[in-house]
């Protein structure tokens, strides 16, 4: 499984919208657009899981600098979270 960092989305992408770009290069597994806590609004960036990790190579690859909806994707693979202090 590999999660995929997408940002600089347009605040206006759907969880569809995003699912389908990313089912040009093979299978999805589970798309999520983070929404501000306060507001509810798109915060303009999402995680994409793929379970193929060679599909998630091209996905990355093909999409990172296209335009998606007028905005030029930022697409990388995601870095783990940083474990949090718990002091």
């Amino acid at each position: 499984m590999k999660n995929i960092f997408v940002g600089n989305l347009a605040f206006t992408t759907s969880e569809d919208q995003l699912r389908n770009i990313f089912e040009q290069f093979g299978a999805v597994e589970r798309v999520a657009i983070l929404s501000d806590r306060d507001t509810g609004k798109s915060r303009g960036f999402g995680f994409v899981e793929m379970p193929n990790g060679d599909e998630a190579n091209r996905a990355i690859e093909g999409l990172n600098g296209s335009d998606f909806m007028g905005r030029a994707l930022n697409v990388n693979e995601a870095r783990p979270k940083p474990p949090k202090d718990r002091y």
